[in-house]
């Protein structure tokens, strides 16, 4: 079979075989690691940032190169351990694993897979999990965002910005969200964001607090933020009293943290890691990710699909990955969606 493999730390925008990535073609089939994996013909995987940032070296998970990319897809079910519980051969299934999605056929634990409901594609599919798991935990479970509290989402146009702009809406606040470009501030006012704040469109010099708090003028009760770096001290300073800070990642680097402002406000902050969840609270995990499947599956929940690219174009779409040039996800489908060029349309259009 073909999967994308990481031969060398570096670059990931870097041409396949140019030293760091390459398509191998002549992969065995993965054997099911246990009783408990089930095997899954990829109809598409999902990008993410951390999947970059393992080929930089740059993220916690170190694994032994070479290794095989790729931790997030959904596709048909075509082989099952003897301890599995819930899956048949034939079923639509979507997981998340410690890698090799990137390939033709892929195998996944039971405890981190699940069924796709019926009217739901599975290429859509692939994107839930990390994405929306994550917004969904970070909200609604860390978070208690509540019905008609104001929610600030920052980085809003990416993957996990666009699941937290839609669950925010569903819950019922109101969601400012925060992006640089106006095809992206068209974008989020599409998915239902009350408040758009386009940094690229405000005068030059304005600190960005001044422009959030403009669009909540009484606080913000939510912060969802995955970008970290600058902006974090920024979105401190437009908190409402007794309000909860979520950091999903940091993108543009670790922030310091202002002690003074969180003292100030009465501020809890929250580090959200959705893979925790699969050890520490796998019970909290399932009944959240039943409710994105939900969603999706009645149409409340949209996935914006940026491009789909075929395995050979994995390179392009780190490249508009890292670039901030995707709205919504990125999905790499084995059995073609387009390479390097399709990728490239991504950050074209942006």
């Amino acid at each position: 079979m073909r999967a994308v493999a990481c031969e060398a730390l570096g670059d990931p925008t870097k041409p396949l075989g140019a030293g760091v990535l390459a398509l191998r073609t002549g992969e065995p089939v993965p054997a099911l690691p246990s009783e408990d994996h089930i095997r899954i013909r990829v109809a598409a995987a999902s990008l993410n940032y951390p999947d970059a940032l393992q080929i930089q070296g740059s993220y916690q998970d170190k694994p032994q190169l070479p290794f095989l990319l790729g931790k997030e897809a959904a596709g048909v079910v075509t082989a099952v351990g003897s301890r599995v519980r819930g899956f048949k051969v034939g079923d639509a299934a979507a997981g998340v694993g410690d890698g090799g999605a990137f390939a033709e056929e892929w195998c996944v634990h039971q405890g981190s897979a699940w069924r796709v409901p019926d009217g739901l594609d599975p290429q859509l599919a692939a994107a839930l999990p990390i994405a929306y798991g994550t917004a969904d935990l970070a909200l609604r479970a860390r978070g208690r965002l509540e019905a008609g509290q104001t929610l600030l989402v920052l980085g809003a146009s990416g993957g996990v910005g666009t699941a937290a702009v839609q669950i925010g809406k569903l819950v019922g606040a109101r969601v400012v969200a925060v992006t640089s470009g106006a095809a992206k501030a068209d974008y989020l006012r599409g998915l239902g964001a009350d408040a758009v704040v386009d940094a690229a469109a405000a005068p030059k010099g304005t600190p960005l607090h001044k422009l959030i708090r403009a669009a909540a003028p009484k606080g913000v009760n939510v912060v969802f933020d995955p970008v970290g770096g600058p902006l974090l001290p920024e979105a401190l300073k437009t908190l409402a009293w007794g309000a909860q800070y979520l950091v999903i990642g940091f993108v543009a680097g670790i922030p310091k943290v202002p002690a003074n402002l969180l003292l100030v406000k009465n501020t809890t902050v929250h580090g959200v890691f959705w893979g925790s969840y699969m050890q520490r609270a796998p019970k909290v995990l399932r009944a959240s990710m039943d409710q994105v499947f939900a969603w999706a599956a009645s149409g409340q929940l949209r996935v914006p699909v940026s491009a789909r690219v075929g395995l050979e174009g994995v390179p392009g779409a780190m490249a508009a990955l890292l670039g901030r040039g995707v709205m919504g996800k990125v999905l790499i489908v084995p059995g073609g969606g387009g390479g390097d060029a399709a990728a490239a349309g991504v950050r074209a259009r942006l």
